[in-house]
C-alpha cells in the first residue's frame, strides 16, 4: 500500500544520507501517515483514511473534514476523498 496522504497528496521523497566525510547514499523520506477515522457532520458518518499528521492538523484548523474538503483542490485528493467531497456538496445543496 502506498505511503501517500489521501487529503494532501503528500508522499515519499528521495534524498541523500550525507556522512561526516561527505559520502552520499540514497535514502527515502517517509511521510508521517496514520490510519484515522474522520467524521463528516454533513453526512453523519465517518470515513477511514490514510492521512498525514500535518493534514490532520489542517483538518482540525479548518473546522472539520467537511470544511477542509470544500477548500481542498481535487488534484490533491485521493479517489475516496473526492467521492466524499461530492457527497458533502450534495448534502450541503440539499440542506
Amino acid at each position: 500500500m502506498a505511503r501517500r496522504c489521501e487529503l494532501t497528496g503528500k508522499g515519499v521523497q528521495a534524498g541523500n544520507n550525507v556522512s561526516h566525510a561527505h559520502n552520499k547514499t540514497r535514502r527515502r523520506f517517509l511521510p508521517n501517515v496514520q490510519d484515522v477515522r474522520l467524521m463528516s457532520e454533513a453526512l453523519g458518518r465517518s470515513f477511514s483514511m490514510k492521512v498525514s499528521a500535518a493534514a490532520l492538523r489542517s483538518v482540525e484548523h479548518n473546522g472539520g473534514l467537511d470544511n477542509f474538503l470544500m477548500k481542498a483542490k481535487d488534484e490533491n485528493l485521493s479517489l475516496q476523498a473526492r467521492r466524499v467531497k461530492r457527497e458533502v456538496k450534495k448534502a450541503a445543496a440539499a440542506a
